[in-house]
C-alpha cells in the first residue's frame, strides 16, 4: 500500500517538475547543458592557481574577460602567462572594463601582451555622444581555454583578493566554479556577446568545435549570460525565491534589494523557509554601508537572518536553495546589476554541488556576526551567541579601498534606491517601512543645503546644470544628424540597388 502510494505521488508530481522545468528555462532564457563536471574555488588561493594552469596548458584559444585586470603583482603574474603563450601560438582575446580599470593601470599593463599578438579591447570608453554611457559596465568575470575548461567567478585580477600576509592583510573571501563539458561553449558565446559590443564580431575560429567536445560528467547547469535591460537573472531570482520550499541562502557582495525582489524574500521566509543573507560587515565604498543597511529592518522583520563577514571584504555573489539549486558568478543583488551591467553567472542544479555550497556557506557563518534588532525595536532579541548584535551598530574598515572600482554599480543602485524612496514618499505610490525615514530625511538635508547655496550663490547651481543641458542638447544633436545621414545613406543604396536590377 504505501508503495503504491509513493507511485501515486511520484505520477502527480511528474507534471509538477516539468512546469518547474519549463518556468526555469523561460525565465532564464538560457537551456539546461547536462554532461559537464564542475569544482567549486574558494578565494584566490583556490582560484588563480586554477586558471593559471589552465593557460598554461593552452593550445588554440583563450578568452579572457574580467572587470578590473589591475596593475600590480597579480596582473603582472597574468599578463606574463598570456604573453608567453601568445608566443606560442596560441589565439589570446582579452577584454577589461574601461570604468573597472580606470585609475589601475590596466591599459599600460596590457599594452606588451597587445604589442604580442594578442586581440585587446576595453568595453565602453567614454564618448562624448553618450553622457551617462559610462554607466553600462562589462562586470563579468570568466576564462574559457580550448573549449576545454571554463571558470566564471567574482574574482577580479587584483592583488587586494590575495591579501597581504606580511602586513596582516587577510584575503578577500570570493567564490569561483570551473567547468569542464559542454558548458564551455556557452561561455564562449558569452565572450563573444561583449566582444561584439565593443566592435567587430569574434572571428569563427576563435569557437570551439562543438562536435569535439565531449561530456566530462554528469552536472548539468545553466549559462546566465545576462545583458543590458534583459533581466533574465532577475526574473530567474525572483522565480527561485518563489519556489524555495526549505532553504534559500544568499551572499552578497553589495546588497541594495529591489522592493519586488524583497517582498519575495519576505513572502518566503514568512511560508517558513530558512532565508539567510551574508554581506559584508566592511564594503570598499563607505558612502553605500547606510543605504543597504537601511533594508536590514524589513528583512529582519519577516523572520530573514542577516550576517556581515568580520573579514576585509566578502565580495561572493552566490546563492543555493533546498540543497538542490545554486549560483555562481558576478552579479550582485542589486537593480544596476540585475538590469544595466554585462553580468555572467553559473546555475547548478545538482544535489552533490549544493551540498558543497551549503557547507561552505555555513562556515563563512562561523566568520560572521548575525545582526538582529533590539528590543527596542519591539523584536525578540536573538539570544545565546556571541556573534550577534544590534542592527545599525556600525564598524570601521579598511577604508584605503574605497577607490576600488567595483563601486561604481553600487553608487548607482544606491542612487536608485534612494529615488524609489523618494517617489514614494511623494506619491504615496506605496507603504513606507521605519527604516526608510533615514534616507528621506538625508535627501530633505541634500535638498535644503542645495536650495541654500543656490539662494546664495545661484552660479554655483545655474551653471554646473546649464552646462549639463548643454552636454545633452548636442549629444541630441550628434545623433540626430548621424541617424538622418544613415538613413540618406541607406535610401541612396536602395537606389542604386533598384536602378541596378532594372
Amino acid at each position: 500500500m504505501v508503495a503504491q502510494l509513493r507511485r501515486i505521488e511520484t505520477r502527480s508530481a511528474a507534471p509538477l517538475r516539468l512546469l518547474a522545468e519549463q518556468a526555469l528555462s523561460r525565465t532564464a532564457g538560457a537551456p539546461l547543458v547536462p554532461g559537464n563536471r564542475v569544482r567549486l574555488l574558494r578565494d584566490a588561493h583556490e582560484n588563480y592557481p586554477a586558471w593559471l594552469n589552465a593557460i598554461a596548458g593552452a593550445q588554440h584559444t583563450i578568452l579572457f574577460e574580467n572587470y578590473i585586470i589591475e596593475s600590480d603583482t597579480v596582473g603582472e603574474r597574468f599578463v606574463a602567462a598570456l604573453v608567453d603563450r601568445v608566443r606560442a601560438g596560441v589565439r589570446v582575446y582579452v577584454i577589461y572594463d574601461w570604468f573597472g580599470g580606470l585609475g589601475l593601470g590596466s591599459r599600460d599593463l596590457l599594452a606588451p601582451l597587445a604589442a604580442a599578438g594578442a586581440q585587446v579591447r576595453v568595453f565602453n570608453k567614454p564618448w562624448i555622444g553618450s553622457p551617462f554611457g559610462w554607466m553600462q559596465r562589462d562586470h563579468r568575470k570568466m576564462i574559457a581555454v580550448d573549449g576545454r575548461v571554463g571558470y566564471v567567478s567574482g574574482l577580479c585580477v587584483s592583488a587586494r583578493w590575495e591579501g597581504d600576509s606580511a602586513r596582516g592583510v587577510a584575503p578577500w573571501r570570493d567564490t569561483g566554479i570551473e567547468i569542464s563539458g559542454p558548458a564551455v561553449l556557452d561561455l564562449e558565446r558569452a565572450f563573444a556577446q561583449v566582444w561584439a559590443a565593443c566592435g567587430a564580431t569574434l572571428p569563427e575560429d576563435a569557437f570551439s568545435d562543438a562536435a569535439k567536445v565531449t561530456r566530462a560528467g554528469n552536472t548539468t547547469l545553466r549559462v546566465m549570460a545576462n545583458q543590458p535591460n534583459h533581466a533574465n537573472l532577475y526574473r530567474l531570482d525572483q522565480l527561485i525565491a518563489t519556489m524555495a520550499t526549505r532553504t534559500l541562502w544568499l551572499t552578497d557582495a553589495y546588497y541594495v534589494g529591489m522592493v519586488s525582489y524583497v517582498q519575495a524574500l519576505r513572502a518566503a521566509a514568512r511560508d517558513g523557509v530558512d532565508v539567510r543573507l551574508l554581506v559584508p560587515g566592511v564594503t570598499n565604498l563607505i558612502a553605500v554601508s547606510p543605504i543597504s543597511r537601511a533594508g536590514y529592518r524589513t528583512l529582519l522583520e519577516a523572520g530573514i537572518r542577516v550576517f556581515e563577514w568580520n573579514g576585509p571584504m566578502l565580495h561572493a555573489k552566490t546563492a543555493v536553495a533546498d540543497g538542490l539549486w545554486a549560483r555562481v558568478g558576478s552579479t550582485n543583488l542589486n537593480i544596476t546589476s540585475w538590469i544595466s551591467n554585462y553580468e555572467l553567472d553559473v546555475a547548478v542544479e545538482d544535489a552533490d554541488f549544493a551540498a558543497q555550497m551549503e557547507a561552505l556557506y555555513e562556515e563563512d557563518l562561523n566568520h560572521a556576526t548575525e545582526v538582529v534588532l533590539s528590543a527596542h525595536n519591539r523584536v525578540r532579541p536573538a539570544v545565546g551567541s556571541k556573534n550577534r548584535r544590534a542592527q545599525f551598530l556600525r564598524r570601521g574598515g579598511d577604508r584605503s579601498s574605497t577607490r576600488f572600482r567595483g563601486s561604481a554599480t553600487r553608487a548607482a543602485a544606491g542612487a536608485l534606491r534612494i529615488g524609489n524612496t523618494v517617489g514614494a514618499a511623494m506619491g504615496n505610490r506605496r507603504l513606507l517601512g521605519p527604516a526608510e525615514a533615514g534616507i528621506m530625511v538625508a535627501v530633505a538635508a541634500a535638498l535644503l543645503a542645495i536650495v541654500g547655496v543656490g539662494l546664495m550663490w545661484p552660479r554655483a547651481v545655474v551653471l554646473p546644470l546649464s552646462a549639463l543641458g548643454v552636454w545633452i542638447a548636442l549629444t541630441l544633436l550628434v545623433r540626430a544628424y548621424l541617424l538622418r545621414r544613415r538613413g540618406h545613406h541607406e535610401s541612396e543604396h536602395k537606389a542604386r540597388d533598384a536602378g541596378r536590377s532594372t
